[in-house]
Order: C-alpha cells, then sequence, then structure tokens
C-alpha cells in the first residue's frame, strides 16, 4: 500500500510538473506571439523615423514637436485599426501604406534637418511644411472648391453627353461606321491645345476652363461607350429582339447595362484627364485655384507653399477616387 501511494504521489507530482512546464511554454509562445505582431512594417519604421528625432539637426527645425506629435497620431490610429479591424488584407494594406509614408517622412527629415544635404529654400522641412498646411486651410480650401466648381461642370457635362451619344452611335450601325473615324482624330489630340483659344474665345477664364475639362473628358467617356455598345454579346441582342424591344426600351434595358462597366473605365480616365487639364487650365490664366496656387508661390520662390499646394491638390484628388471608387463599386455590384 506504502509503495502504491507513493508511486501515485510521484506520478501526481510529475503530471503537475508536466503542467507548469506546458502552462510556461503556453505563456512563452504568448508572448512570442504578441511580439510578432508588434513587429509589423509601420511599427518599425515608427520606431526609426521616432529614433532619428534624437541624431543632431544641422538646420534648426522649431516646429519639430508637431511633427513628432502628427507620428504619433498616424501609430495610434494605426493600432487601434489593427486591433478592432476585421479585415485582415485591408489591415495590411494600411499598414503598408502607413510604413511608406513613416520612410518617406524620415528621410525627408534626415535630408534636410538632420543632414542638411538639400537647399534650404527649395527644400524646407517636413514640420515646417505641416505647420503651413494647417495654417493655409483655410486659403486652400477656398481654392479647392474654386477648382471643384470647374471640374464638376465641365466633366458632369462630358458625362451627360458623351454616353447619351456614346449609347445611339454604338447602336446605330452606319452612325458608328461614320463616327468611328472622327474618334481616331479627334480623339488623341491633346485638349492642352484648346486651352489658349478657349481663354481667348470665351468670356471668362471659368467657361474656358469648363469647356477644356469639357473637352478632355468628353472623347475618352464616348470612345469607351462605343466600344462597349459593340462588345455587347450577340445572345443578349437576338434575345431582346425576339422579345421586339422597340429603340429605347433596347438602348436603356439593354444596351446600357450592358455598357456599364466600359462607361465607368472611360468616366474614370475622363476623371483623371479632367483633374490634370484643370490644373494645367489654372496655372495658365486663373487667378485662384489649387493650380494658380502653386504657380503663383512657384513665381515668388516660396516653395513651402507650393508643396503645401502640391498636397491640397493631392487630398482633394484623392477624396474625389475615393467617391468615384464607391460609386464605381455600388454601380457594379452585381459582377462581385
Amino acid at each position: 500500500m506504502d509503495d502504491t501511494a507513493a508511486e501515485r504521489a510521484l506520478s501526481g507530482s510529475c503530471r503537475r510538473t508536466q503542467v507548469l512546464a506546458g502552462t510556461k511554454e503556453g505563456d512563452r509562445r504568448m508572448v512570442r506571439f504578441r511580439l510578432k505582431k508588434l513587429v509589423t512594417a509601420p511599427n518599425i519604421s515608427c520606431a526609426a523615423v521616432l529614433g532619428l528625432q534624437f541624431v543632431p539637426d544641422r538646420r534648426p527645425d522649431q516646429w519639430v514637436l508637431l511633427f513628432q506629435g502628427l507620428l504619433v497620431l498616424l501609430e495610434v490610429l494605426y493600432l487601434a485599426y489593427a486591433i478592432f479591424g476585421r479585415e485582415k488584407e485591408r489591415v495590411q494594406t494600411a499598414g503598408d501604406l502607413l510604413a511608406l509614408v513613416f520612410l518617406l517622412a524620415g528621410t525627408w527629415q534626415l535630408l534636410t534637418v538632420k543632414l542638411a544635404l538639400l537647399d534650404k529654400m527649395l527644400f524646407p522641412s517636413p514640420a515646417a511644411v505641416l505647420d503651413l498646411f494647417i495654417k493655409e486651410a483655410p486659403a486652400a480650401l477656398k481654392g479647392a472648391v474654386g477648382s471643384l466648381e470647374i471640374l464638376l461642370v465641365g466633366y458632369g457635362c462630358a458625362l451627360l453627353t458623351a454616353v447619351p451619344l456614346g449609347l445611339i452611335a454604338g447602336w446605330v450601325g452606319r452612325l458608328r461606321r461614320t463616327v468611328t473615324p472622327i474618334t481616331r482624330v479627334l480623339g488623341p489630340i491633346p485638349p492642352t491645345v484648346y486651352i489658349p483659344y478657349a481663354i481667348v474665345m470665351l468670356p471668362t477664364f471659368k467657361l474656358s476652363s469648363m469647356f477644356v475639362i469639357f473637352v478632355g473628358a468628353f472623347w475618352p467617356v464616348f470612345i469607351n461607350t462605343l466600344n462597349g455598345v459593340h462588345a455587347i454579346e450577340s445572345r443578349l441582342i437576338d434575345s431582346a429582339r425576339v422579345l421586339r424591344l422597340d429603340h429605347r426600351t433596347m438602348i436603356t434595358k439593354v444596351i446600357f447595362p450592358g455598357t456599364l462597366p466600359s462607361i465607368v473605365t472611360g468616366a474614370t480616365i475622363g476623371l483623371a484627364m479632367s483633374f490634370i487639364l484643370l490644373t494645367a487650365a489654372e496655372m495658365i490664366g486663373a487667378t485662384s485655384g489649387l493650380g494658380w496656387w502653386v504657380k503663383y508661390f512657384s513665381d515668388f520662390a516660396d516653395y513651402p507653399r507650393v508643396i503645401v499646394g502640391i498636397l491640397y491638390t493631392g487630398v482633394v484628388v484623392t477624396a474625389i477616387m475615393f467617391g468615384f471608387d464607391k460609386a464605381e463599386k455600388h454601380l457594379l455590384r452585381w459582377r462581385q
């Protein structure tokens, strides 16, 4: 009995030892797992940029605390998104983009402030640009509103005319054969060549800018709509003809939905072209707007404000393209 009790006690002690060892091993694995989650590209790049702040400055930078605060804020927002975000791919993409932003900001600060390798007038520090970005927000937003007014009118008119004309021309065979050679001649002409004539011939700069944007956006939308109608599967057309649909119903219920992916593609190209033309037109003859902002301050060699204008242009373009992508996914949700 004593031997049996001793064996049981020994066996229980061994099991407790194994449980404790397993618990410790599990704890170590959990620690390694948590450390592995922290060792990511954005966290490493943020730590590297923050560590760069301890390097002595060769160029005075009085707004460095603002720059450091922004870095910390972005890192905190990313960590919150990484913890509460449900889609792993989106979290990973956001982390990769943030890591790229940190690396660019760190390289910018290293070359301008820490090493002073770049010209002070042409390349201001990121902290100085950030300070101006905040201070010039009212003026920049006012210019952005003026630019968006011109953009939306010119681009909207292009969509309202190019889509129905493209649908009709693509559906009517004789008309399509007549229009196709014209598109091959007029479509490739750079719309910027119309800017001088539009400024001279139209009464105001706003109208001339709208006209140039209209021309630049019209052809991509029209050509893609035309080609989209021609690319619709013949079995769909034959099925609709069996039902004896009239031309109006055929275009609105069959041709237009079937051409919608091509229309969206052309609209995307036209929108990108509209941004380019808007900026180019404003840099030539405008008195307001983001393009004028960049040209005006570059004439006075105020390059910090030039960079601010470029950044605001990027923000506006990104916001509009984000909204356009959402609209595209909604319109083409049947393809997902």
